[in-house]
């Protein structure tokens, strides 16, 4: 029989109190090459430089390691969205800022994401680019081989993308630098990143 994990409020107050920080999740989707995973990268480092506790999730790695057991059809892919905001959870609830650069392409998916992690801790930022940017962009070659058929249900070509109706901010990177939308980000998540103390 399965016993849920209880957690402990009092020790996760303290822990809160110890970082001096509210845990939060920034969740960044758009297309493959749109530019989450770097906005995501630069947005740590400063969070990092203002003296916040942050930790990054990023879809390519989450599938080498905790989901390489998954696929691209629409069931694997709402799982491997399910487990990043499981983890997501966790790490809000002792104070931690969450990064997570996901394609999460449905709103399902996302809505999964933001019941998961609670509505008030949930930021969705979606990274949009035109398509032939992204396939610019595109270092690993996945459009190619998408194109060639070796990538089946390619998010952007075999497979749909629903942008977010209401997202929490609309970045577009094809328009403005990473510095400028790393900056952009921060300030608007900046009422939002509590101190407890």
């Amino acid at each position: 029989m399965y016993f849920p994990h209880l957690p402990n409020t009092e020790t996760n107050q303290k822990r809160l109190e110890l970082l001096n920080q509210k845990g939060i999740v920034v969740w960044l989707t758009g297309l493959s090459g749109s530019g989450k995973s770097t906005i995501a990268s630069g947005l740590e480092k400063k969070l990092t430089n203002q003296g916040y506790i942050s930790v990054w999730l990023d879809g390519d790695n989450l599938r080498c390691n905790l989901n390489s057991d998954l696929g691209f059809n629409q069931k694997d892919r709402l799982e491997n969205v399910r487990r990043a905001a499981e983890i997501s959870k966790l790490f809000v609830d002792v104070g931690i800022i969450v990064i997570c650069s996901l394609i999460s392409p449905d709103i399902s998916m996302r809505r999964l994401a933001k019941t998961i992690i609670g509505s008030n801790n949930f930021f969705c930022i979606y990274v949009n680019s035109d398509i032939d940017v992204c396939m610019k962009r595109d270092v690993k070659g996945l459009y190619n081989f998408a194109r060639s058929g070796e990538i089946p249900n390619f998010t952007g070509m075999g497979s749909k993308y629903t942008p977010p109706s209401n997202p929490f901010l609309e970045l577009d990177s094809s328009k403005f630098t990473e510095t400028e939308s790393v900056e952009t980000l921060y300030k608007q998540l900046l009422p939002h990143l509590e101190r407890i103390k």
